[in-house]
């Protein structure tokens, strides 16, 4: 039977399953940190405790906060032995159904060898679990020594951040031998770059020219990668490659002519 959860029914009826469903449909099933306060941040405070910040987290669809930093006690490690111990959010459903959640470390076996992460509980409230682990950071011992923790989750981007990638945003960058222009589109960390114009001036077989224009910032590729430009006419007497690095600068590859009408596309990452 169905019901209208938001809406007055002259009686309590709205359930926190009714909510973690809604979260879990919105956000996904998944586990996420969200991108408030500190993030759940860790500290090293000794050879035996760390201190996790404020944050807001949503597992399997079940929000979970931490308004003041909680310090955790890390079982102390032993000499010529490593070991992994996890500290995880565990979601409880206990007898009456009381949910609860909490901070736990979860110790993990002590090794001479290489050290394994300690088993979680894995099944889901929604599936019916009634303990479930989300798993928020590593714990390396050395010896007696705390290593740097790992975080193991994801932080969720809020909305505002997704509008920002879907919205296209336009520039241009100045064709060399050409009084045109490039017109760039940015969408997200994607720039697609088209035009169909003419050049006003011949360049003849020119490898690796270093030319005066230069992509804006914005738009200019991500330091692993670069801009690819390609210009063609219909004869194909005019071909040319227009590649463009981080910092902007271009340089020319091929054949043009005056005159000739050239239709120039590309595509890259950026930053």
């Amino acid at each position: 039977m169905v019901e209208l959860v938001t809406g007055h029914a002259g009686k309590a009826h709205a359930t926190a399953e009714q909510a973690a469903g809604l979260n879990a449909g919105i956000l996904g099933l998944d586990d996420y940190v969200l991108d408030v306060h500190d993030k759940f941040k860790i500290t090293v405070v000794s050879a035996n405790k760390v201190t996790i910040g404020t944050g807001e987290l949503v597992m399997q669809g079940r929000h979970v906060s931490q308004g003041t930093p909680e310090d955790l006690i890390v079982t102390n490690g032993s000499q010529g032995q490593k070991r992994n111990d996890l500290i995880v959010c565990r979601y409880t459903k206990g007898s009456q159904s009381i949910e609860s959640a909490e901070l736990v470390v979860v110790r993990g076996t002590p090794t001479t060898g290489t050290p394994t992460d300690p088993a979680l509980n894995t099944t889901s409230p929604l599936d019916g679990g009634t303990t479930y682990d989300m798993a928020l950071y590593r714990i390396p011992l050395d010896g007696i020594t705390i290593g740097t923790p790992v975080p193991l989750f994801n932080v969720l981007r809020p909305m505002s951040d997704v509008w920002d990638s879907l919205t296209p945003i336009t520039g241009q960058v100045k064709m060399p031998y050409s009084d045109r222009h490039i017109t760039l589109v940015r969408v997200g960390r994607i720039v697609t770059a088209c035009a169909y114009i003419t050049l006003t001036s011949n360049f003849t077989q020119v490898g690796n020219v270093s030319v005066n224009e230069t992509i804006p910032e914005g738009f200019r590729p991500s330091g692993d990668s670069r801009a690819v430009m390609r210009g063609t006419d219909n004869s194909g007497a005019t071909s040319f490659y227009l590649y463009g690095t981080s910092d902007g600068k271009m340089v020319l590859n091929g054949t043009g002519y005056t005159s000739r009408f050239v239709g120039i596309s590309g595509c890259w990452i950026t930053e």
